[in-house]
């Protein structure tokens, strides 16, 4: 799929030496345009920093380095966050720090740079739970269960705020859950790489609760491409689900990881883990619309992460 050329000069993504950033960076990079990367390598990585991008190592939360990163940019895509749902829990007040104000400080040096588009990385944690496994529009009432998706909410009312105030075009995109290769592992986010890597050393996954928590697995290069599209697109004040509109449930991941990997082993069951929703596919009805976003990847496809992640990544 070829990408269109970039209606922009120079654009900053924040956590772009991470999972989604470097992908993103890629793309933008294909599309024409120079992409500067702020990212404090706290889950990310030098090496995923793609080639012909400039990396500034430095915190969103610091005002030099957000002002320094920024300069000569027209567009901004924010990704840097804590992303951990669990650890949003224990560290609530390390997440906001992290997730509101390293947001209001891209936020105000996107203001003073007068940017011409600013496109925020929110998460399907802003929803409340449903009861059934139905697709979720933009209209489902927002009212988190975890720190975590309390933080990105703020977010994203802060990032249309402030566009509007300034007269700047923000959206935000409410991405489900991303797999893919390049993910952190960390024992906390991305089911999907915690089960390969326990199965690499030929360990038992955890299943937490029942098993039977359905989500909408995105792949990366579809999560980057919809929030290319976003950045690229009139859309101003508005808010977009990214994901598949597909169910699957946690024992179907690990069903489908056990059978590629390690036939014969049994997935255990663990408590379930408070903060987290049952039910969380995606409505992208309104992205297909307006951004003209369709799946590559309509239905979980774990084989290039297994690839990955087996060569020791």
């Amino acid at each position: 799929m070829t990408t269109p050329q970039s209606r922009f000069k120079r654009v900053l993504v924040t956590g772009g030496a991470g999972f989604i950033g470097s992908f993103l960076t890629e793309r933008l990079l294909a599309s024409g345009c120079e992409v500067v990367i702020l990212d404090n390598l706290s889950t990310g990585t030098r090496e995923r920093v793609p080639a012909g991008a400039q990396l500034i190592v430095g915190d969103t939360r610091d005002e030099a380095a957000c002002e320094k990163a920024i300069r000569g940019c027209d567009a901004v895509t924010h990704l840097a966050a804590a992303v951990s749902v669990r650890a949003s829990i224990e560290q609530f007040h390390a997440d906001a720090e992290c997730n509101i104000m390293g947001t209001l400080s891209v936020l105000r040096s996107a203001k003073r740079a007068k940017v011409k588009k600013i496109a925020y990385a929110s998460s399907m944690a802003v929803y409340a739970d449903r009861d059934r496994p139905e697709p979720i529009p933009e209209t489902w009432p927002t009212r988190p269960d975890s720190p975590y998706g309390t933080s990105k909410l703020a977010g994203e009312l802060y990032t249309l705020l402030v566009g509007r105030d300034a007269g700047i075009p923000a959206v935000a995109l409410r991405y489900f859950n991303t797999y893919g290769p390049r993910q952190s592992f960390t024992p906390y986010v991305g089911v999907v790489t915690i089960f390969i890597n326990k199965l690499l050393k030929k360990e038992t996954p955890v299943i937490f609760g029942d098993g039977l928590q359905c989500r909408d697995f995105v792949y990366v290069g579809d999560i980057a491409r919809a929030t290319q599209l976003a950045l690229e697109s009139d859309a101003a004040g508005e808010v977009f689900n990214v994901g598949t509109g597909r169910s699957t449930t946690v024992n179907e991941v690990a069903e489908q990881l056990i059978l590629r990997m390690a036939p014969g082993i049994q997935a255990a069951h663990g408590p379930a883990q408070p903060g987290e929703l049952r039910n969380s596919i995606a409505d992208i009805t309104k992205a297909r619309r307006v951004l003209g976003y369709e799946p590559s990847r309509p239905k979980p496809d774990f084989d290039d992460v297994i690839k990955f992640w087996s060569a020791g990544k």
